[in-house]
């Protein structure tokens, strides 16, 4: 089956877009009074409400014929992703949306390592150097928050630990998407991610409910838009492109997030921001170079359903 470069490079700018507002949703919420843990929790609570039933009237034989190693692989792949969000979204509680949507970005980095320890896929010599200019232009984002404080290095291990757990979930989801539909993947890994959310939640004490409407609100669009149409896109995606690319696609989440954090939340844009967006933009140039040559599209197994 193929698809055309074109359109996949689109969707991903489409995903990428959409994932680019969650930071922004985030801080909307928590302005509202929700905490991170919360919102977290309610945005793949909110996705998995959605999901789930779709998934189930739609891709009920197939949600039955699954393995037990691919029930395995969707459980820990779900566990993963609610880690990265614990993580991450709260790290937005400790350091500017710039710096922590960068370091969480690191996964590409993560991803590229255990694709070539674990999965025994090499990075090219091109993508090498993808990588390492998108992740140099991250750093130079990031720059201006280093030595601000106990609590700025708080948010930052946070995020990094983020971009750990994505790496996990995004080999995983290379892997189980070259078998399976995209609505049972993101079904059932949304709705592990809930679980393991909820549980931490829990755990930490804090209440669920109580919370005013505009914080649901906020949580909503967050699971309609960061999450079912920018993190299902990168899941299709994995059908047709490495997990490291599609890693290294992320990366232009800080640039999109940088400029819509100055739009609404009137965070300035400095001179390293703009450098260091440059350079991860161009990491992508040369990282789509290696991944998609001269092809004019994309071929994966026929046997993979959609």
């Amino acid at each position: 089956m193929e698809i055309s470069r074109t359109r996949l490079l689109l969707s991903l700018c489409m995903g990428v877009v959409a994932v680019s507002l969650a930071s922004i949703l985030i801080r909307f919420a928590q302005g509202s009074g929700m905490p991170s843990l919360g919102i977290a929790a309610w945005r793949l609570i909110f996705a998995s409400m959605i999901l789930l039933p779709y998934a189930w009237v739609t891709r009920r034989d197939e949600i039955r014929d699954l393995s037990r190693r691919e029930w395995a692989l969707l459980v820990a792949s779900g566990v993963f992703l609610g880690l990265h969000f614990a993580t991450w979204i709260a790290s937005l509680g400790y350091t500017s949306v710039a710096s922590s949507v960068v370091l969480v970005s690191m996964g590409p980095v993560f991803v590229g390592l255990g694709s070539w320890f674990l999965l025994r896929e090499p990075p090219s010599a091109l993508l090498i150097a993808g990588i390492v200019l998108a992740a140099t232009g991250s750093v130079v984002i990031s720059w201006g928050d280093l030595g601000q404080g106990q609590d700025q290095l708080m948010g930052d291990v946070l995020a990094l630990a983020g971009a750990v757990f994505v790496a996990g979930y995004l080999m995983i989801g290379y892997r189980v998407r070259a078998r399976r539909s995209l609505t049972t993947y993101i079904a059932l890994v949304y709705g592990v991610a809930m679980v393991t959310l909820v549980i931490i939640v829990l755990i930490a004490r804090q209440p669920m409910f109580g919370y005013s409407l505009n914080s649901y609100a906020w949580v909503l669009a967050l699971a309609l838009g960061p999450q079912i149409v920018g993190h299902s896109t990168l899941n299709w995606a994995l059908r047709y492109l490495s997990a490291t690319f599609v890693a290294i696609i992320t990366l232009a989440e800080p640039v999109g997030s940088g400029i819509l954090a100055y739009l609404l939340l009137g965070e300035a844009i400095t001179w390293s921001t703009a450098i260091g967006a440059a350079m991860v933009l161009a990491g992508i140039y040369i990282a789509s170079r290696a991944e998609l040559g001269s092809k004019a599209s994309v071929a994966k197994p026929e046997q993979a359903p959609r």
